[in-house]
């Protein structure tokens, strides 16, 4: 049975606005983001996008992105599935610091590395660290081990590749429509898998806020047709804003 996937990256976060490094920090949609969110809602209900369950992190920004968003598209009933797999890249030591300063600090090829390479992590935090996965209640039945202290795009691919095939392909070969609200690491690990991009090409993509991008799968789940941004020029113009976050205005 043919079925869709639409991914759909938070709105704009608090840090997002003051252009912090944000990761694994829990950090609330801003004013914009909520707009954001109920954006990416309209733009489902326009395209006439139904689903049969939704999957989130378990972070507050992908949360309630996916619950304003479902609640603008009239689907606020859908049932959803919360996962840390989802969760975005955890950038270490550098979380909760401002992206030009960090520049300033270490040089722009250097953040950029970190920031956009596929197998170069930040330096980690401690286990110590108010920054540290073990300090956060929502993750102590995890194992220690599986909690990361800094990560690259290589470690999420590690971790998001284990809940696609185990809870997300079945739901598709069942024929049913899912829709996914991650964040910018976590989808560009996913979408490096569904759509087959290098290592070394995976750097140049950044993904837009609020901006649902749309699969049509096959019986056999190759793809029905290219995928796409349901709004292309405004996913267009989101993710130059991505790329442009550690250059100066």
């Amino acid at each position: 049975m043919p079925s869709n996937l639409v991914i759909v990256r938070h709105g704009q976060s608090l840090w997002n606005e003051k252009n912090l490094f944000t990761g694994w920090v829990d950090i609330d949609l801003s004013p914009l983001g909520e707009t954001e969110a109920r954006g990416a809602g309209e733009q489902l209900k326009k395209a006439g996008l139904r689903f049969d369950v939704g999957h989130t992190s378990v972070l507050t920004r992908a949360v309630r992105t996916a619950n304003l968003a479902l609640e603008t598209a009239g689907q606020v009933w859908l049932p959803v599935s919360r996962t840390w797999r989802l969760n975005e890249r955890h950038y270490g030591s550098l979380q909760g610091k401002d992206k030009l300063e960090t520049v300033k600090q270490f040089g722009a090829d250097q953040v950029q590395l970190w920031r956009r390479s596929y197998d170069v992590p930040p330096p980690a935090v401690t286990p110590d660290h108010a920054h540290h996965p073990v300090q956060d209640p929502r993750y102590r039945l995890l194992a220690p081990d599986a909690l990361p202290a800094s990560e690259c795009l290589k470690d999420v691919v590690a971790r998001v590749l284990p809940w696609w095939h185990d809870a997300v392909v079945p739901q598709l070969r069942a024929g049913l429509n899912v829709l996914v609200v991650a964040h910018g690491n976590s989808l560009r690990a996913l979408i490096k898998h569904l759509e087959h991009i290098g290592d070394n090409d995976i750097v140049e993509l950044n993904v837009p806020t609020g901006m649902p991008r749309l699969y049509r799968f096959k019986d056999d789940l190759s793809l029905a047709e290219a995928p796409r941004y349901l709004d292309e020029a405004a996913a267009k113009a989101g993710a130059e804003a991505v790329a442009n976050q550690t250059k100066k205005a």
